[in-house]
């Protein structure tokens, strides 16, 4: 399995820790945010190789980070160098794929989020089910979920849709951006962009997958914190607490 970081945005909210160095890299505590990520990940024993994509501005922050550590970890530059330009999320997958031709189940996260659980249970979770997956978490906030991709899904966790950031949320039922995807769907990236998914939002891709093939979502067993601006920054170094297995 490969393991595949969106880390391509340029966290214009977290101006001036952000102006010319990567959220993912932020210090929460005596680790990274990509370290607390990996290093769980890692653990399950899945993933031979983990691919950052970043874009060009922050690309080599990556690369030193990526010596640092004890695993496979390959840097993939998108080549944009502004937040107007970038790719968006789902372009970017689709970017690595075809840059490394992938041909393999795909874990796929976000680089911006901590968890007080471990991604092996997802991982786990999905070998199950045997089909892509994603996770979902009950948001009571109509405010919220209006900035979030919401699932519907049936009594056996299939999900029968997904809309990200509708004005008029059929659910309180949140996606994170945390994505299993099986060999066979990992080709339908592409199908999915020529067929119009959106691109901005990972979560796009799944909102048009589901529609092609089951998708299950499995109840998030813990918190996610969400790194977003600046005082959200300073909240999660004083809360966050580490990986509760």
């Amino acid at each position: 399995m490969k393991c595949l970081v969106l880390a391509a945005g340029y966290a214009t909210r977290l101006y001036p820790l952000t102006e010319n160095f990567p959220k993912p890299l932020l210090k929460i505590g005596d680790k990274t945010i990509l370290d607390w990520l990996l290093d769980d990940i890692h653990t399950s024993g899945a993933v031979d190789e983990y691919i950052v994509v970043s874009n060009h501005k922050y690309a080599r922050h990556f690369k030193v980070w990526a010596k640092t550590k004890p695993y496979k970890i390959t840097v993939v530059d998108d080549g944009t160098e502004t937040n107007e330009t970038r790719l968006g999320a789902v372009r970017d997958i689709q970017f690595a794929i075809e840059k490394l031709t992938i041909n393999d189940d795909m874990l796929v996260i976000a680089g911006d989020n901590v968890l007080d659980f471990s991604l092996t249970k997802f991982i786990n979770y999905a070998r199950q089910k045997r089909t892509s997956c994603i996770m979902r978490y009950y948001e009571p906030s109509e405010e919220k979920l209006l900035k979030c991709g919401v699932v519907t899904v049936d009594d056996n966790d299939l999900v029968l849709d997904m809309t990200e950031k509708s004005p008029n949320p059929a659910t309180h039922w949140c996606c994170p951006p945390f994505y299993f995807y099986t060999r066979e769907d990992v080709k339908l990236v592409k199908k999915g962009i020529e067929s119009g998914c959106g691109t901005d939002a990972p979560g796009s891709f799944v909102a048009w997958l589901c529609k092609q093939v089951p998708v299950h979502a499995m109840e998030m067993p813990g918190v996610r914190y969400d790194i977003g601006n600046l005082e959200s920054y300073e909240k999660v170094k004083k809360e966050y607490r580490g990986i509760m297995r």
